[in-house]
């Protein structure tokens, strides 16, 4: 019985550190890819599913080129924050 007892938990105890910091660190990347797959909106960059740019994305632009004044941007984008905004039923969120 004696060749079963040991003197402590030996060298293989350092590997539970290297496994939780390995955890830790996967879930922080797998959390980082999953927000930057999910930005849109105001605060993110918008984009629709087929890889082109949004329409409300599109309409910021022509607005920061100077095409269309403030007046015609809000009208225009109160429209299509009803079809393509976050909150909207049956488009692209």
């Amino acid at each position: 019985m004696n060749s079963l007892t040991h003197d402590g938990p030996g060298p293989w105890i350092l590997l539970f550190p290297l496994v939780w910091a390995a955890v830790i660190l996967g879930g922080i990347t797998l959390l980082r890819r999953t927000a930057r797959r999910g930005r849109s909106g105001p605060w993110g960059r918008p984009h629709a599913t087929d890889g082109e740019p949004s329409p409300i994305a599109l309409l910021g632009r022509r607005f920061a080129a100077g095409e269309i004044d403030e007046d015609e941007y809000w009208r225009r984008l109160s429209v299509l924050d009803e079809q393509f905004g976050p909150h909207a039923k049956g488009g692209p969120a």
